[in-house]
């Protein structure tokens, strides 16, 4: 290791692991995690995976059962409901600050999230783009410049990504976020508005219609 790395503590690198791989989709709701079988597949002892389990049961993604294991959380249609309206007040509050307050270095930052999104989306790397999505939304967040609304971000952060990673059209999401970028940009607040009650209503279609393909 050299004197630039960070040292990543092992309990911290499995659950970021565990983590991406919830959002990512990879490990799917209802999908069981027994310690002595994530050990010997991650490579690890089973504390780190012990305290890993402990911090995404925190932050929402997993859900405990007795003993030594757990399963990926199936959010039901309450749960999705509940996300839905928590996520359209703050993002309603973020955007329309973000369009009064964001700074040229923050457009930055928010233009490079937006540019990831699209070229991965172009690609068709799902994984990629809707990763770039949930930056493009946190970035949104931090130009609204209110340290309030940035530790509810946080508290939330890992069940807003899951949310964010339910749609399928890349694309189509991508452009959303480039006629958002362009509003935040021109501190155009009225029409901020106007695009983000637009993207949370293709949010809740297509959340819903993922839930329902799962169901059927």
């Amino acid at each position: 290791m050299t004197g630039s790395e960070k040292f990543e503590p092992e309990s911290e690198r499995v659950t970021r692991q565990l983590r991406d791989d919830i959002i990512d989709g990879v490990r799917a709701p209802g999908s069981k995690l027994v310690e002595r079988e994530l050990a010997a597949e991650l490579g690890v002892s089973r504390l780190p995976i012990r305290d890993a389990l402990k911090a995404l049961v925190t932050e929402g993604l997993v859900t405990p059962r007795p003993r030594s294991w757990a399963v990926v959380r199936e959010f039901t249609p309450s749960d999705l409901a509940d996300l839905e309206e928590v996520r359209s007040a703050l993002e309603t509050m973020a955007f329309r600050l973000a369009a009064q307050r964001r700074t040229r270095a923050g457009l930055a930052r928010l233009r490079a999230d937006l540019d990831a999104e699209l070229s991965a989306a172009r690609a068709g790397d799902a994984v990629r783009a809707r990763r770039a999505a949930a930056d493009f939304h946190e970035t949104v967040i931090s130009l609204a410049d209110n340290e309030l609304l940035n530790e509810l971000e946080r508290t939330l952060r890992s069940r807003m990504r899951w949310l964010l990673g339910q749609h399928d059209d890349l694309v189509a999401i991508a452009e959303e976020h480039q006629a958002l970028y362009d509003a935040v940009a021109d501190r155009d607040a009225d029409r901020v508005a106007e695009l983000t009650a637009r993207h949370l209503a293709t949010s809740r279609r297509v959340t819903a219609a993922r839930q329902a393909r799962r169901e059927g």
